[in-house]
């Protein structure tokens, strides 16, 4: 199992809010966590990282020992991105749409990619297979209700997706699709669910949430390796 803690954009602006976003990720069991660059990051935006905070945010997640990533959202984010050779990248579901060219090019790198597919409505898949894509399952829609999750797969090891992107209340949904296969979860993540700044803190999981799913999560993926 691998769990993606989405800080995104729940730093509101201060990034020291985004340093302890980051230690507590690794304390509650995520393996990854990830920011977003190339949404609200112009001038004074909420979300304006330049090159001098990756590399504090990389400093940081090195120093507690946690894997850092970034939704790559634009062309130009990709280009600030890649003196810092991180592992892997990912591409959200507006980019898919907005610049195939750009998830080309990424893909391209060799490096991991998880692609969520939120806003692909078409027959098929954006991008034929490679050793390096994985898809994830996603709604787009911020939160997501209950009644717009029938369309996931009743088994992941079956369907094209590796896992499950969530934006739901709460953390239900993610162990339901541990339960019916996936192996990569990515939940936003927040210090504070009642913060007003941005939509995300309301379907995002405080700490003590995420370790629940975490574990629980590990549980489940277990009991499905025996043939539970």
């Amino acid at each position: 199992m691998l769990f993606i803690a989405e800080a995104g954009m729940n730093h509101n602006g201060n990034f020291a809010v985004a340093y302890e976003l980051i230690r507590q990720a690794k304390e509650v069991g995520a393996d990854i966590v990830k920011f977003q660059l190339g949404w609200r990051w112009g001038p004074g935006e909420i979300n304006q990282i330049t090159p001098e905070i990756i590399t504090e945010l990389k400093r940081w997640a090195d120093f507690i020992e946690i894997d850092l990533m970034f939704s790559v959202i634009v062309p130009e984010a990709f280009t600030m991105l890649q003196p810092f050779d991180l592992p892997r990248y990912k591409v959200a579901s507006r980019t898919v749409i907005d610049y195939p060219d750009l998830v080309r090019q990424i893909l391209a790198t060799g490096k991991e990619t998880f692609v969520s597919l939120g806003f692909w409505n078409q027959e098929g898949l954006p991008f034929p297979p490679t050793h390096n894509l994985h898809y994830l399952w996603c709604v787009s829609k911020y939160p997501t209700a209950p009644w717009d999750v029938k369309g996931m797969p009743k088994d992941f090891t079956t369907s094209p997706f590796i896992g499950y992107s969530d934006h739901t209340l709460g953390i239900e949904c993610p162990l339901l699709a541990i339960s019916r296969g996936a192996r990569v979860i990515e939940k936003h993540f927040t210090l504070d669910k009642s913060d007003t700044h941005i939509r995300d803190h309301a379907l995002s999981a405080t700490p003590e949430e995420f370790a629940r799913m975490v574990t629980l999560g590990r549980g489940i993926a277990r009991y499905l390796g025996v043939g539970a």
